[in-house]
C-alpha cells in the first residue's frame, strides 16, 4: 500500500520523506492557506506550492475550487500548466459532485472528469461518499478516487444515535460494532411492534429501518471502501483507490488488509503508527542489559560515548 501523507506542511512532507516511507501528498486549498500562514511573511503562496512538488517524487494533488463543469477545466488546466513543469507530478482533485441545492448539476464534476482525462490531465475524483460514486468517477476515467472513510463513520453515528449532530475529534474511535448492534436492537423491536407482512410489504417508514442506521447498508466508512475495491477488482478499473480522510493508525491497517492502493494520512496518525508500549519498554531492556564488552566491541574506546 502506498503512503501519501495529508498535509500542505511543507516541514511534514519532508520529515516524512526522510522516512523513507512517503509516496505522494494530498493538498487541499485550506491546507495550503493554513500552511502558507503559519511559514510567516514573505511567503508567496505559488513558491510554496512549488516547493511542495519539488519535495515530493511522487503524485502531489491539487484541488479545483470552481463548482461549474467550464470553471473546474479552466482551473485544472491552469493548475496543471503553471504547475506540473516543476516536477511532473501533479494530480489535479476534482471533486465527483458538486452539487449542494436541489437542482444544481449532479454531473458537472464526472463531465469535468472526462474532459480532462481525454486530455491527459490526471484526476484524483474526491469527496466520494459511495461506491456508486466511484464507479461513475472511474468510468469518466479518474486516475484516483478518495474515499472520505472517517466522514462516512461520522455521518452513521450521527444517523445511529450515538452522539448526534457533533463534530467529532479527529483522532475519536469508531466503535462500528456497537453501531452495529444498536440498528439491530432497534430494528428488532419494531418487528416486535407491528406484523412481518406490514414491515415488509406495506410499512415503508419501517422498512427504512433497514437504511435508517447505515449508510447505504454499511456501517462505516472502512465497509464502504471495501465495497469500491471489490468492484474495481470485479471488473479490472484501472483507477487506483485512495483512502482519505483517514483518522486513526486502525483505519490505515484495515486499509492495508483489504489491499487499498493508497491512504493518503495526516501527519500525526503516521506517527503514532510507529508506537508502541511494549517496543519502548523492550527498548528500555534491551539498553540495559547490553554489557560493556560489547559496547568495547563496536566502539573500541569510545564506547562511553554510546
Amino acid at each position: 500500500m502506498k503512503i501519501f501523507v495529508d498535509t500542505a506542511k511543507i516541514e511534514e512532507i519532508k520529515e516524512a520523506e526522510s522516512w523513507g516511507i512517503l509516496d505522494g501528498v494530498t493538498t487541499n486549498p485550506s491546507l495550503i492557506k493554513k500552511a502558507v500562514e503559519s511559514a510567516g511573511e514573505g511567503v508567496s503562496l505559488e513558491e510554496y506550492i512549488k516547493d511542495i512538488l519539488r519535495t515530493v517524487d511522487g503524485p502531489v494533488s491539487l484541488e479545483v475550487i470552481s463548482t461549474t463543469m467550464e470553471g473546474m477545466i479552466t482551473e485544472a488546466e491552469v493548475l496543471y500548466d503553471k504547475f506540473n513543469g516543476i516536477n511532473n507530478n501533479v494530480v489535479i482533485k476534482v471533486p465527483v459532485n458538486t452539487s449542494m441545492e436541489p437542482g444544481d448539476d449532479d454531473f458537472a464534476g464526472i463531465k469535468a472528469t472526462k474532459v480532462l482525462s481525454e486530455k491527459g490531465i490526471p484526476v484524483n475524483s474526491t469527496l466520494i461518499m459511495t461506491p456508486n460514486q466511484a464507479l461513475m468517477a472511474a468510468k469518466a476515467g479518474a486516475d484516483y478516487v478518495s474515499p472520505f472513510v472517517g466522514r462516512i463513520d461520522d455521518h452513521i453515528r450521527n444517523r445511529i444515535g450515538l452522539k448526534g449532530g457533533v463534530d467529532y475529534p479527529k483522532g475519536t474511535y469508531y466503535p462500528e460494532e456497537l453501531a452495529v448492534r444498536v440498528w439491530e436492537k432497534k430494528l428488532e423491536t419494531a418487528i416486535h411492534e407491528q406484523k412481518i407482512d406490514d414491515i415488509v410489504y406495506r410499512d415503508h417508514n419501517i422498512m427504512r429501518m433497514f437504511d435508517w442506521a447505515n449508510d447505504d447498508g454499511f456501517f462505516s466508512g472502512v465497509d464502504m471502501l471495501w465495497s469500491i475495491k471489490q468492484i474495481y477488482d470485479r471488473y479490472g478499473f484501472d483507477t487506483e483507490i485512495i483512502a482519505a480522510s483517514i483518522r486513526t493508525d486502525r483505519q490505515v491497517r484495515q486499509c492495508a488488509e483489504m489491499g487499498v492502493d493508497i491512504a493518503t494520512i495526516p501527519f500525526p496518525v503516521i506517527e503514532n503508527m510507529m508506537t508502541h508500549i511494549k517496543t519502548s519498554q523492550g527498548m528500555k531492556a534491551f539498553c540495559d542489559d547490553v554489557i560493556p564488552e560489547y559496547k568495547a566491541i563496536l566502539w573500541g574506546k569510545d564506547f562511553e560515548k554510546a
